[in-house]
Order: C-alpha cells, then structure tokens, then sequence
C-alpha cells in the first residue's frame, strides 16, 4: 500500500506545515509521494531533499529583503514573490536546494497549478529540481492579482489552489491509498466566497475561466473538507491541523509571527508523531 503525503496551502500559514514536516523528517518517517499545493508545493519540496529547518531559515533570512517578497517586487515586475531571486538566486545560491539528494531519494514529489485559460487544475511530477522545476514551484504559487501567470508545457499556469486545494482525490487516483494530510486551516474551518471579487473582474478579465473559479472556489474548498471527513471516518488518511486559526498573514513579514507558526507547527507534528507511525 502506498503512502502520500498532502499539503495544503495558504502562503505563510505554510510555516505550520513546515513545522511539522521538520519533525517529521527528524524523527525518520518517509512517503511514497508527495503532492502539494502553492506554499505546500514551494516548502514541501524540502522534504525529498531532506533539509529540514531549511524553510524558517530563508523566511526569517530574506523576510526584508525587497527581491524576495513584498510590494517593491510587485510594482516592479508583477510578482508579489520576486520569481527570479526567490525561485533561482535562492535555492541556487542563497541557501542552496540540495538537487542531488532530492534526485536520489524515491519519493515522488507532484504539484498542483491551474490553467489561467481553462481554469481546471494541472498535475504535474518533478522528478528533477532544475530550473524548470523550480518554475513548476513558481507557477503552484503563484497567486492571483499579484502574480503573473507562467508559461510552461504550453500552459499559462497559476497557483494550484485555485482549482484543487487539497488535492487528496488525485493522489488517491495516483494509486496513494494512505495520505496524510497536512492543512493550514484549524477543524471546523467553513470557507466563504471570497470578498475580492470585484477585483477579479477588473484585473483578471483577460483570464475569464480563473474569474469563474475564484467565484465558485470556497464551493470546491468546502467540497473538499467534506471529502476528508468522510475519508477520515473510513480510516483513509490522518488530518493534522492547527487547533486555532493561525496568527499570520498570507504575506507575513514579521520575524516573531513566522516563527510562532513554525512552533506551532512542531508542536502539532510532536503531538501526533505517535498517531502518524501507527497510521503508516
């Protein structure tokens, strides 16, 4: 029976997964696959490459810096997350993704994005963290309003989380028949349509299909939880969750709040090491 691992995203509520997966890797537990979404895809890559800590280093590192994220990246090149210094000089130079270890270790890692022009949802393996790869990254984080689309296998790609957030039915039609599934989101969480629709239509109308899915996506969002609770009744996976909802913004920049939600999430990923050995 195969084992995956799912992840979620919610850019810097990321941090909490994070957190969990370095107690994870700490205490040696390993997966067949991985598949993640938006922060779920850019974090979890560290995973297959086994540099835990690795996340809560280059976020407190490069918090300030006007090449890695804020709104200096974004008048200047339209990408909120600067792509070229945050998906290249990065991991090439800055705090080096190791490659070689991510290529040997067997784990299948995939990302989810979304066609901008069709608005359905992308799936795609990384067998190879080249420079397209880290592009693959990119595209399953790029948000929308403030990133631009990427282009890539013929797509115009943007962040997964659009079209599937939690993508644990596709990776059960993988052939992964015992997930567990890391969410961003505390239990009980319902999602609401979300308020920035107006937005959508104004600066994303050359992208139609992504209007219509952003105006339905809390419907497939609240599907998905669904989905989970009747998977976790079945014995299918294992939810880890924050207990609250977590204090920390989609682009947070404050040290004290990115590492809090990192604690956290060690702190959740301690308390269910026991459940988690015993599920796989």
């Amino acid at each position: 029976m195969k084992t995956g691992l799912v992840l979620e995203g919610g850019g810097m509520r990321g941090l909490f997964t994070a957190g969990v997966m370095d107690v994870m890797m700490e205490h040696g537990i390993r997966f067949d696959g991985i598949v993640g979404v938006s922060a779920g895809a850019t974090f979890g890559c560290n995973y297959k490459s086994h540099q835990p800590g690795r996340v809560l280093r280059y976020n407190v590192r490069f918090k300030d810096d006007p090449r890695y994220m804020g709104l200096r990246s974004l008048f200047r090149t339209g990408d909120l997350v600067g792509a070229d210094f945050s998906y290249h000089t990065l991991p090439n130079e800055l705090d080096i993704f190791d490659r070689e270890t991510y290529k040997s270790d067997p784990t299948e890692f995939h990302v989810v994005c979304t066609d901008a022009e069709t608005g359905e949802p992308v799936y795609h393996r990384i067998d190879v963290m080249d420079d397209d790869g880290l592009d693959w990254i990119r595209a399953s984080a790029s948000m929308p309003l403030v990133s631009r689309p990427v282009r890539l296998g013929g797509r115009l790609l943007l962040d997964g989380g659009i079209a599937d957030s939690i993508p644990l039915r596709y990776f059960q039609s993988q052939g992964f028949e015992r997930n567990v599934v890391i969410l961003t989101q505390p239990k009980g969480f319902f999602k609401k349509r979300t308020k920035l629709m107006p937005l959508f239509h104004i600066f994303m109308r050359r992208y139609p299909a992504i209007v219509r899915a952003m105006s339905r996506r809390h419907l497939m969002y609240n599907d998905e939880l669904s989905y989970l609770a009747e998977q976790e009744r079945l014995g299918n996976i294992l939810l880890i969750y924050p207990q609250d909802t977590l204090p920390i913004g989609r682009t947070e920049q404050d040290e004290a709040k990115i590492r809090h939600v990192y604690a956290m999430g060690r702190e959740a990923g301690e308390e269910m090491m026991t459940p988690v050995k015993e599920f796989l």
